[in-house]
């Protein structure tokens, strides 16, 4: 059983490349500056192994997976 995680973006580091919301859309939008928010959870496997892509391929790495609260 897959438990659901979501991500935490660290404002300050954030330069707004967009790679997380393109990688993985289901956790994340843009707000109006282009800036990464958090809008979703993963909650299977495949959606997981993408967030966790997502965060990899943060330049900034300003993402931090967190189990997501029920």
């Amino acid at each position: 059983m897959t438990l659901s995680k979501t991500a935490v973006v660290d404002r300050d580091k954030c330069k707004g490349h967009g790679r997380c919301f393109m990688t993985a859309p289901e956790v994340f939008d843009c707000d109006d500056d282009g800036f990464a928010v958090v809008i979703g959870t993963a909650d299977d496997d495949k959606a997981v192994a993408t967030l966790e892509r997502a965060t990899a391929n943060c330049p900034e790495q300003a993402i931090t997976v967190v189990p997501a609260e029920s």
